[in-house]
Order: C-alpha cells, then structure tokens, then sequence
C-alpha cells in the first residue's frame, strides 16, 4: 500500500490499465510522415464536431418532446423562445450536422485522393464508410425530429424507397414506420435511434477505426510505403508535435463554426420546416438536407425508371465501399499525385458531385431532368474508368515507367 501511495495515482491505474502503454501507442509514439498537409486534420475535426452535436444535442434533448402533437412546439417555441439560450443550442446542434458532413466529405474525398483506402489500409477504409453510413443514418432519423413538414415529407419519400424491395418491401416499409404513414410511431422510433443506438454504434466504429489507423498507421502524399521503424526516423509524433497543429487547425476551424452558429445559421435551417408537418398538404417540391442530394439526384437520375433509379441510389451510396477492390494500381501509383488520368477523372468526379448536389434542389423537370441522368451516368463512370486506369498503371509499373 505504502508502494502505491508512493507512486500516485496514474501509477496505481498503470497498473491495473496499463494507460501508460495504451498513452504511447496511441498518442505519444504514433509516428506520421512528414510530406502531409492540413487536409489531414479533418480526422480530428469530424471527432471534435461529433462532441459538439453530442453536447448540444444532449442540452436539446432535455425539453424536447418526441410526441407528434408536441414535437415541433417543443423545438420552436420552448427551446427556441422560453429556454435561456436555448436557440443556441438549436442553432449549434442544427449547423453542426451540416458542417459534419462538410467534413466528412473533405476526409473521405482526401483518402480517395491520396489512395489511403489501398493494402493495408482496407480496414481503415471499410471502418471509416461505415462511420459514413451511421452518421447518414443519423443526420436522416434526426431530421424528423423537430416534425416540420419539409422533415415530415422528406421522411415520408424516403421510407417509400423501402417498398420498391422485393418481396417484403410494403411489410418493411410498415415495419419502420410503425403506420401505414409516418406518424407518432415513427417519430418515437427515429426518436430512439437517433439518442441511443446510432450513436452507440459511432462511438463503437470510431474506437475500432482510430484502433485500425494506429496498427498500420497513416499514409503520406506521396503514398511511399514506410516500416514503423522508418516512420519513427523520418517522422514526427503524433502527440505534442502534430497535435499542436491540430490545435491551430481546431482553433481556425471554430472561429468559422461559430461565425455560423451565430451569424449565418439558416443555411443549416430549411424555411419550409418551420411549419408544422401537415400529412394533407404535400410541399410543391420535396427535397432532403443538402449533403443527401447528390444521391437524391441519382435516385431521380433516372426518372424513366423506379427501378433503376432506386438501385443506382444504392450503389451510388455504397460503391465508394468496395474502392479498395475497384482499384487495384500498385506503387508508385497509389497517390493521385503520381497518377495524370487518375487526377482528370478525381476533379471530373468532384465537379460532377457539386453538379448533383445542385441539382438535388431543382424541380427534376425539363433539361433538369436529363442533366440529372447525365451527371448520374458521369457519377458512376468514375468507378468504371478506376479498374481500367489500374490495369495500364499495372503495366506501366512492371515495365519501369514510373511516371
């Protein structure tokens, strides 16, 4: 006793623990390579947003009322006018679910183009998609909870996707819902989702994803392969040195958070959903949260067909999980900086997926209708070209051209 009294507390836990050990592997001797940039930080960032939404969300939840008669004066009269600050808690909750997805993208689209999700990176890759998916999942059963009629209608469309599976689609439909329509049911079912389960899951999938990072630790810029042992020599520890830049990224990060929070806070804040819901009066177009409609669009894409278009939304969402297989480019291709055609079909994908996400808010009528397909086909086409681009770099790589 007179030892452990000696030693102190962190000693004491040390033991029992062993946090000296789990502090060195995951903070104080995870080395990264140097040649990377800021747009690594977006790691940090999406999990310094996640705390934000849960401490706002948990403030939320303390007056709000997941009944269908008292939901949506809950939100916009008692936490919006009767609760002290109340409306900045909503406000910051409401922005912070945007801007999650803002840099989730920012994360996942650096990964893709740095080729991060290539041998031995598969579990990091497969871990973080489905961090993906939850907060998806996540952000949509959240979004019927102030009972708006933009969120009530959104929910209504898309749980109508359910019924176009085969076989059990109608029951599967009713079965999430808990009605033959979205009611006080399903309000009290996304309800639980969304406070308990999903998040459960995220704080579970994060632990394994960041687990997953540390074993096989980061890739660089230059996607050179590196030992732990060369790591160590020509890197820089994550924990004071790289974490003092996440500081300042966080820091610069925050003043433009907040800068939404309290200035410009409406993107995150669609007007229609400050009605109440009202199931006898559809809105003349339904359209869900911005970082939703680039899939919409797909889904709508191809208007010529239900069908077609609910399978091309399913792989729209779920290809980007299978990139580790669809690209199979060895090095020195594994970087997109070392690979032209790579960069000319990246930037065509990016701009192609600003080009959905446009149109998701348009009336799907007209030209706007074709140039949803257009885009779609464009969407899917990067993924085609990804396994051709591969087996030329394969070529190139065993014959000696490098670049």
């Amino acid at each position: 006793m007179e030892m452990e009294k000696k030693g102190g507390f962190m000693e004491w836990l040390d033991k029992r623990l062993a946090v000296n050990t789990l502090w060195k592997v995951m903070m104080s001797e995870y080395y990264l390579p140097k040649n990377i940039n800021f747009l690594w930080s977006f790691g940090v960032l999406t999990m310094l947003v996640f705390i934000i939404l849960v401490i706002s969300g948990i403030f939320v939840l303390m007056y709000y009322k997941p009944d269908s008669h008292m939901a949506f004066d809950s939100v916009n009269k008692t936490i919006m006018m009767d609760v002290a600050y109340g409306w900045v808690f909503r406000h910051t909750h409401a922005v912070a679910a945007s801007i999650m997805f803002l840099v989730l993208f920012v994360h996942m689209g650096r990964g893709i183009y740095y080729g991060s999700y290539k041998v031995p990176r598969e579990v990091v890759w497969v871990t973080g998609f489905i961090l993906f998916v939850l907060m998806a999942a996540t952000a949509f059963t959240g979004y019927l909870l102030p009972w708006g009629q933009m969120s009530y209608w959104a929910a209504q469309t898309i749980t109508t996707l359910f019924s176009k599976i085969p076989f059990i689609g109608p029951d599967l439909v009713i079965w999430i819902r808990g009605n033959y329509i979205v009611e006080d049911a399903t309000l009290t079912r996304f309800f639980a989702l969304h406070v308990t389960l999903l998040p459960a899951l995220i704080l579970v999938f994060t632990a394994v994803h960041l687990y997953a990072v540390r074993i096989v630790g980061s890739n660089n810029e230059d996607g050179i392969p590196m030992t732990k042992e060369e790591k160590k020599e020509k890197g820089i520890p994550f924990w004071p040195v790289f974490m003092a830049k996440e500081y300042f990224v966080m820091s610069v990060f925050l003043l433009f958070f907040f800068f939404l929070v309290f200035f410009n806070y409406n993107f995150a804040m669609d007007p229609i959903n400050f009605q109440p819901a009202n199931y006898l009066q559809t809105p003349p177009h339904i359209y869900p949260e911005w970082y939703f409609l680039a899939f919409y669009e797909v889904l709508r894409g191809f208007f010529f067909s239900e069908s077609l278009g609910l399978i091309a939304f399913v792989l729209s969402m779920f290809l980007p999980l299978f990139l580790p297989w669809i690209d199979r480019s060895p090095y020195p291709y594994i970087s997109g900086k070392h690979r032209p055609m790579f960069k000319v079909i990246w930037w065509i994908f990016v701009a192609d997926f600003v080009a959905l996400t446009i149109l998701g808010k348009l009336p799907p009528t007209g030209m706007f209708a074709w140039l949803g397909f257009i885009t779609s086909i464009i969407y899917f086409g990067f993924f085609i070209l990804l396994p051709i681009i591969s087996m030329i770099e394969k070529k190139k790589a065993a014959s000696g051209g490098v670049r």
